[in-house]
């Protein structure tokens, strides 16, 4: 697999003619590419779907979670309610049995009460919490199910690990609706591999341990969630998560359907490809060796720093710092032309996508359809 700065944007590229009709900036997602991201995780995870529930908070769009659904995927994750509303929406619709979701994230309030309505109105859905406290569970309708959030020293959310007797006290509390730990370490960034490895795998070892105390102390645990994208390819060949009877471990990245630069930095053991680029053009030249494209911070998420995105086919053009609607570019050698087209590659896809109201999906290198991103931004209102 090409590394990023390799690809060919001629590949990317749909034809001139649907060029001809694209407004810029413009969200593009590329299935053929979505389906060579998936099947590498799925070999990743020796080809069984049940081991992987994806995190849906990147791709957002229901069109791209019916491909997963196609590949036999049926366990996921969200994080909003509008993600969980219309992805179990999506599942009914593509014939999905016995469909999982979890909505990773604690939800408090009418939050709460507007997931309890969703589950409500899809009973062919199975939807779980996260909870970190006993004092919760009471306010959790009787059809929803738990996992107790386990803090792994990210420091966002959950019960610190090394409280293990408050997480046993709480799981007990849950009764029968407790399914197990989740255990997400996404702060492992470490850039050295091996001493990335060995803090994940130290993780997972007061994991597996929390795991035994639970079961010695009467508790069916039969699941453990870990690892997002940094922690994936280190989980999926640690053995000692493959051996535990009874339970069943799955790794819940999200990032890995679409994949982007950061990812591409920090794996690059994944051999991904970019499904999800922004189309741009440029709109301005105004200092030299600087050009000006109209995908700025309102189009490509900018939060996890400078640069932004890589220019596809020119890994050697640095992206500036942006403004809403401007994203100015250093670059060598002859400038393109206004107008010219470019395509990014955002540093964190994620929140990219969530900025795009519509994408257009690309099949074949043609255009297929233009889809609402839907699951994007929240609900406001519980009825």
């Amino acid at each position: 697999m090409p590394k990023l700065s390799e690809l060919n944007p001629a590949d990317w590229l749909p034809t001139p003619e649907d060029l001809k009709r694209m407004l810029t900036p413009c969200l593009l997602i590329d299935l053929d590419k979505v389906r060579s991201n998936t099947a590498r995780i799925l070999s990743i995870v020796d080809d069984d779907p049940e081991r992987w529930r994806p995190h849906v908070k990147t791709t957002k769009t229901p069109e791209v979670w019916a491909e997963l659904a196609a590949l036999g995927l049926r366990n996921f994750k969200c994080a909003t309610t509008r993600e969980a509303d219309l992805l179990g929406e999506t599942l009914t619709h593509c014939g999905t049995q016995n469909g999982d979701i979890l909505v990773a994230y604690p939800l408090v309030g009418p939050n709460l009460a507007r997931l309890a309505e969703i589950a409500n109105q899809r009973k062919d859905i199975k939807y779980s919490v996260l909870i970190e406290e006993s004092a919760h569970l009471a306010e959790i309708p009787d059809h929803i199910s738990f996992f107790v959030d386990v803090n792994p020293g990210m420091n966002r959310t959950g019960v610190p690990i090394e409280e293990s007797d408050l997480i046993l006290e709480i799981a007990a509390a849950a009764g029968e609706r407790f399914r197990g730990f989740h255990f997400y370490d996404g702060h492992q960034h470490d850039m050295d591999l091996d001493a990335r490895e060995r803090a994940i795998h130290a993780g997972y070892d007061e994991l597996i341990r929390l795991r035994a105390r639970a079961i010695e102390a009467g508790l069916k645990v039969g699941e453990l969630i870990t690892s997002g994208t940094p922690a994936l390819l280190h989980a999926a060949r640690y053995e000692p998560l493959k051996e535990l009877e009874g339970t069943l471990h799955r790794v819940s990245p999200g990032t890995v359907v679409f994949h982007d630069q950061r990812s591409e930095e920090e794996n690059p053991e994944l051999q991904l490809l970019p499904a999800a680029t922004v189309l741009t053009r440029v709109v301005s030249h105004p200092a030299p060796g600087v050009i000006t494209c109209d995908a700025g911070s309102k189009a490509v998420a900018s939060e996890a720093g400078d640069p932004i995105a890589v220019i596809l086919g020119h890994p050697e053009w640095t992206p500036m710092t942006p403004n809403e609607e401007h994203l100015p570019i250093r670059v060598t050698g002859d400038r393109p032309q206004r107008g010219s087209e470019l395509l990014l590659v955002p540093r964190h896809i994620c929140p990219t996508v969530n900025l795009a109201e519509e994408a257009a999906l690309i099949e074949g290198g043609k255009l297929k359809q233009v889809v609402r991103v839907a699951a994007r931004a929240h609900d406001l209102l519980v009825d």
